[in-house]
């Protein structure tokens, strides 16, 4: 680790810098930064964490500083706080033992001074007592003292009124008295007088001065009590939190336990671990987990007989039969069924375009979510106006186009003769379009209406893509691909989300088809919820849970998808996925099993059997299958991932500045540049300029309606506005805005109505005439 000189330390003084302090034995050393001011040792994640997030603080005061070795050293107060910490050099250790033994001196001594102010008046008894009866007698006792010294000064006030009118009164007497009168005794008398006056005033200056200075040492009092009422909340909070981590950590021991126990009893399942791949770090997992009851399986798979593997020709040619397949080249060997042995095409001598790996890191902005969703319980997300602070630096149309980044499932699939084969990898295509969300919180940005994007692929990977934002209200988005390799993709979706205050559920509605040119095999299914936990507190995380049901309309052929919800007590793997594929009759023949955050395995089903009865009565499917294949597996993160929204390989390169792209393409949206950027309030400004813009615009095509569904009379008197009861109502308003690229129809195969993709795009990009397209930016 490469830093610069740290100041020499100063008794007093602030010392900060980066020193590694153990977590636990999984992570062991993490690097964080700490800062030594006014006898504290605090430390932070990163030195950005330093305005609003405080992971740890210790009194030096109370602590003990240790030396073990060269590098390391220990600082400890007793028991209920260790911090075990390693500098980079025995010079920078050196560093640090000198300051803060500077600073435990300087601690110590002020804590003594402070001890010693408070003694200095016997009036007040110190309490020893830290409890709040303690207190309340410190104060009360305080009161009395101070009571007592005003009673003295009344008494004070009471007798300089009298012995000052008694002096007045000799002082008049004497300037009435002749001057052969006895003048010695009247001036002994006015002496006497004089003197206890002045005897009188200097009882109440003292007075005054003790009321005064009672009063102020007892107002610093006052003031440090409050001030160590304080520290005790913050340090409550902070046992709070230990508390709360202790017992995640408590619930994912367990949970690590049972999981274990049941991966070890059944070997078909992952070992993956039930946490995931939540941090395990004992001061940085924050996370509140959304209970579910466990829901058993609706089957269970078993190996197969032995004497499967081993078949002649003559046999695997029956077996076939039995089965009622029509591919006679399905292999039931060992060779893995997810291989094609076609050659790949040849790639073109000109180069291919380098894309950007890398986009600036995430600044550290702080904003309460709680604050401003808070208001919003049971609305629409579409409809709550969301500073980019909660967002991602891509638009909707962009994070739809990510359902392509595993689009060699349908390359594969695309080769396949086997239509039950062929559904088995687009089952898996559909629950890969998942894995790029696991830690993706941020919320995509609203495509504008007539908003597009282009995922030209075409030479690198043989594809092209193409989304457009069809409607407003409600929201809805079109999306058409097509590869070379015989398929073609296409959807239209339309998010239904709700705030519920603890969580935000996000439930896509429309339909998604697959095509395959060379079978004319066509799938359609339909996505499931995506639910965002721990809005008002913890740690952000994403589960999604529901079922698919997809078909292929021309065979019948059908797979039921289940997604588990997430559950702590639930002894199973979790984010799990299970799946049967079967045919139009009802047999079944393969089972899909894994997880949408990691992998697929697809297995061959030799044979089925209904066995014994599970909970609630339930009698559970027991099926003999081949050894399992892993058909998918989730692509690895970029270096540095967590600075870029967790952003994918594919993702880095969506909104990347692009030649000849259309006017309205999301890489031209100025404020999700902005963002890109790091600007974030200037990209909010741009965005409330854009939703202006947009609502303008809308009122105008209201207008517009209006007019031309009126009668000429009536036209005539509206050409210069409409009136507030004819304004359609935003909340039921369908959107009569006519897509450029996308027309609706009805699809007599699914049943389905749906945008499709018009043609004239590509033609348009290549010709570079883009005058068709409404200026939206």
């Amino acid at each position: 680790m490469t830093e610069t000189k740290p100041p020499t330390p100063t008794p007093g003084g602030t010392y900060e810098g980066w020193l590694f302090k153990w977590t636990n034995y999984i992570k062991g050393y993490q690097r964080r930064w700490f800062v030594l001011s006014n006898g504290l040792l605090s430390y932070y994640r990163t030195k950005a964490e330093m305005g609003h997030t405080c992971r740890g603080t210790i009194n030096l005061a109370t602590a003990n500083i240790a030396v073990e070795d060269s590098c390391n050293f220990v600082i400890s107060n007793g028991g209920a706080q260790t911090y075990h910490l390693k500098a980079s050099t025995e010079v920078e250790r050196q560093r640090w033992i000198t300051a803060l033994e500077l600073a435990k001196a300087k601690a110590v001594h002020m804590q003594a001074e402070s001890d010693d102010s408070g003694d200095e008046f016997p009036g007040v008894p110190p309490s020893s007592e830290p409890s709040g009866g303690g207190r309340s007698s410190e104060i009360q006792s305080a009161l009395r003292t101070l009571s007592s010294k005003a009673e003295d000064l009344s008494t004070c006030n009471d007798l300089i009124v009298k012995h000052g009118s008694a002096l007045q009164r000799s002082l008049f007497e004497l300037e009435e008295m002749d001057a052969g009168a006895d003048m010695g005794d009247k001036f002994r008398q006015v002496t006497e007088r004089a003197t206890l006056f002045r005897i009188t005033s200097n009882a109440m200056i003292n007075a005054c001065q003790d009321f005064l200075s009672l009063a102020h040492s007892h107002s610093k009092r006052w003031q440090k009590a409050l001030q160590t009422e304080r520290d005790q909340r913050i340090r409550l909070e902070e046992t709070l939190e230990q508390l709360a981590k202790q017992h995640n950590n408590l619930e994912r021991a367990f949970r690590g336990a049972t999981v274990l126990a049941s991966s070890c009893s059944n070997p078909n399942l992952s070992n993956k671990g039930g946490s995931g791949n939540r941090d395990a770090s004992d001061e940085e997992d924050d996370s509140e987990f959304f209970d579910a009851m466990e829901d058993p399986a609706e089957f269970i798979t078993v190996p197969a007989d032995p004497k499967y593997h081993r078949r002649s020709g003559s046999n695997v040619g029956s077996l076939i039969n039995d089965i009622g397949m029509d591919d006679q080249s399905v292999n039931f060997d060992e060779v893995s069924l997810a291989s094609n042995s076609e050659s790949t095409r040849s790639l073109e001598l000109e180069p291919v375009r380098q894309r950007r790996t890398r986009i600036p890191d995430k600044p550290n902005y702080y904003l309460n979510l709680w604050s401003i969703m808070k208001n919003c319980i049971g609305k629409e997300l579409s409809k709550i106006p969301m500073p980019v602070n909660f967002s991602e630096p891509i638009s909707m149309l962009q994070r739809l186009s990510e359902d392509l980044e595993y689009y060699d499932l349908l390359d594969k699939g695309a080769k396949c003769q086997n239509s039950l084969e062929q559904m088995c990898y687009v089952a898996a295509f559909t629950v890969s379009s998942y894995s790029t969300t696991v830690h993706r919180t941020g919320k995509p940005f609203n495509p504008l209406l007539g908003e597009t994007f282009e995922l030209d692929r075409l030479r690198e990977c043989g594809y092209r893509s193409l989304c457009e934002q069809v409607s407003h209200h409600p929201p809805a988005a079109a999306h058409h691909a097509f590869s070379e390799k015989g398929w073609l993709l296409r959807q239209e979706i339309t998010l239904a989300s709700k705030f519920r205050g603890k969580y935000l559920s996000i439930t896509p509605l429309g339909a998604i088809e697959c095509i395959f040119d060379k079978s004319n095999n066509r799938y359609s299914w339909k996505k499931v919820t995506t639910t965002i936990h721990n809005i008002i507190f913890g740690k952000l995380w994403i589960d999604q849970s529901g079922e698919i049901d997809m078909v292929n309309h021309k065979t019948g052929d059908h797979c039921h998808l289940k997604f588990a919800p997430y559950s702590h007590f639930s002894r199973d793997v979790q984010r799990k996925v299970t799946g049967v594929v079967t045919d139009k009759d009802g047999k079944a023949h393969y089972v899909l099993s894994g997880t949408w955050d990691e992998k697929m395995e697809f297995s061959r089903i030799m044979q089925s059997s209904k066995g014994e009865n599970g909970t609630e009565g339930r009698q559970k499917t027991v099926y003999q299958t081949l050894k399992a294949k892993e058909i998918w597996r989730k692509n690895p993160l970029p270096e540095g991932a967590e600075n870029m929204y967790y952003f994918s390989s594919l993702a880095l390169t969506l909104n990347e500045p692009e030649e000849g792209v259309a006017p309205t393409d999301s890489r031209r949206r100025p404020d999700q540049r902005l963002m890109e950027d790091g600007q974030w309030d200037e990209a909010n400004a741009e965005k409330q300029r854009l939703e202006e813009k947009q609502r303008m615009v809308r009122r105008e095509r209201e207008r517009e309606a209006v007019i031309a569904a009126s009668s000429p009379e009536e036209a005539e008197t509206q050409e210069t506005g409409i009136e507030a009861s004819q304004v359609i109502d935003e909340s039921t308003h369908q959107d009569n805005h006519q897509a450029l690229w996308f027309e609706k129809i009805n699809d007599p195969v699914s049943k389905e109505t749906l945008h499709v993709y018009k043609g004239g795009y590509w033609e348009a990009k290549d010709h570079g005439t883009w005058d068709m397209c409404p200026d939206i930016f």
